[in-house]
């Protein structure tokens, strides 16, 4: 068995992050699907199609930058019924970054992203970067399921195996729809949502 802290946070590290969702209703057999970092062409089309195949809705956390730069792939997010989520405007890190210029990014994201869903880029951000972002209203979600997608060293089947072991009614997958990580995550998505939905799991939005 690998290490757990790999895929899931700790409990105590959960504690530290008072007011981020890392995991819903534990009580109902749901999961929810997440994406970081798109919009690109080269990736987000395949992922959509592979979710419309399963009937499968899911949410994805945009990168604006990239949002304004392709605004049909946005469109097209929102129109098959998926939810969008601000990942910042730059992608910015939290933990390189003083507490004002990172809010002020985040802000710049939901003016191009309309929405007040919220998660930071490599899930790291200051205590007082959180503290602004909630104070602003905002939901930060992170996750309880990390697959490593982006992680040239997993193997598809590895990944799969991260998804089999850890999930739980609630958990929050996170995956990634980035170039970095298309080639792995394209192959891991159909075969994850099979075996979901095997599991008697339903795949919801956030």
């Amino acid at each position: 068995m690998s290490f757990s802290l790999l895929y899931q946070f700790p409990t105590w590290l959960q504690r530290l992050y008072r007011g981020v969702v890392w995991r819903k209703d534990a009580s109902s057999k749901v999961v929810y699907i997440t994406f970081d970092d798109g919009p690109i062409p080269e990736c987000t089309p395949q992922v959509l199609d592979i979710l419309s195949r399963y009937s499968v809705k899911a949410t994805f956390f945009m990168v604006a930058e990239n949002a304004e730069r392709y605004p049909d792939l946005v469109d097209r997010v929102r129109t098959e019924g998926h939810t969008v989520g601000n990942h910042t405007y730059h992608h910015m890190r939290g933990h390189q970054s003083c507490t004002q210029d990172y809010v002020a990014d985040a802000l710049h994201g939901e003016k191009v992203l309309q929405t007040k869903l919220f998660r930071p880029p490599h899930g790291r951000m200051r205590y007082s970067q959180k503290k602004a972002m909630l104070d602003a209203g905002y939901t930060i979600y992170l996750w309880d399921v990390l697959t490593h997608d982006y992680n040239a060293c997993y193997s598809v089947e590895k990944m799969l195996s991260v998804v089999q072991d850890y999930t739980r009614n609630g958990s929050i997958i996170v995956l990634h729809d980035s170039l970095k990580s298309k080639d792995r995550m394209l192959k891991l998505l159909p075969l994850m949502i099979e075996w979901l939905q095997s599991e008697g799991y339903k795949l919801e939005k956030l």
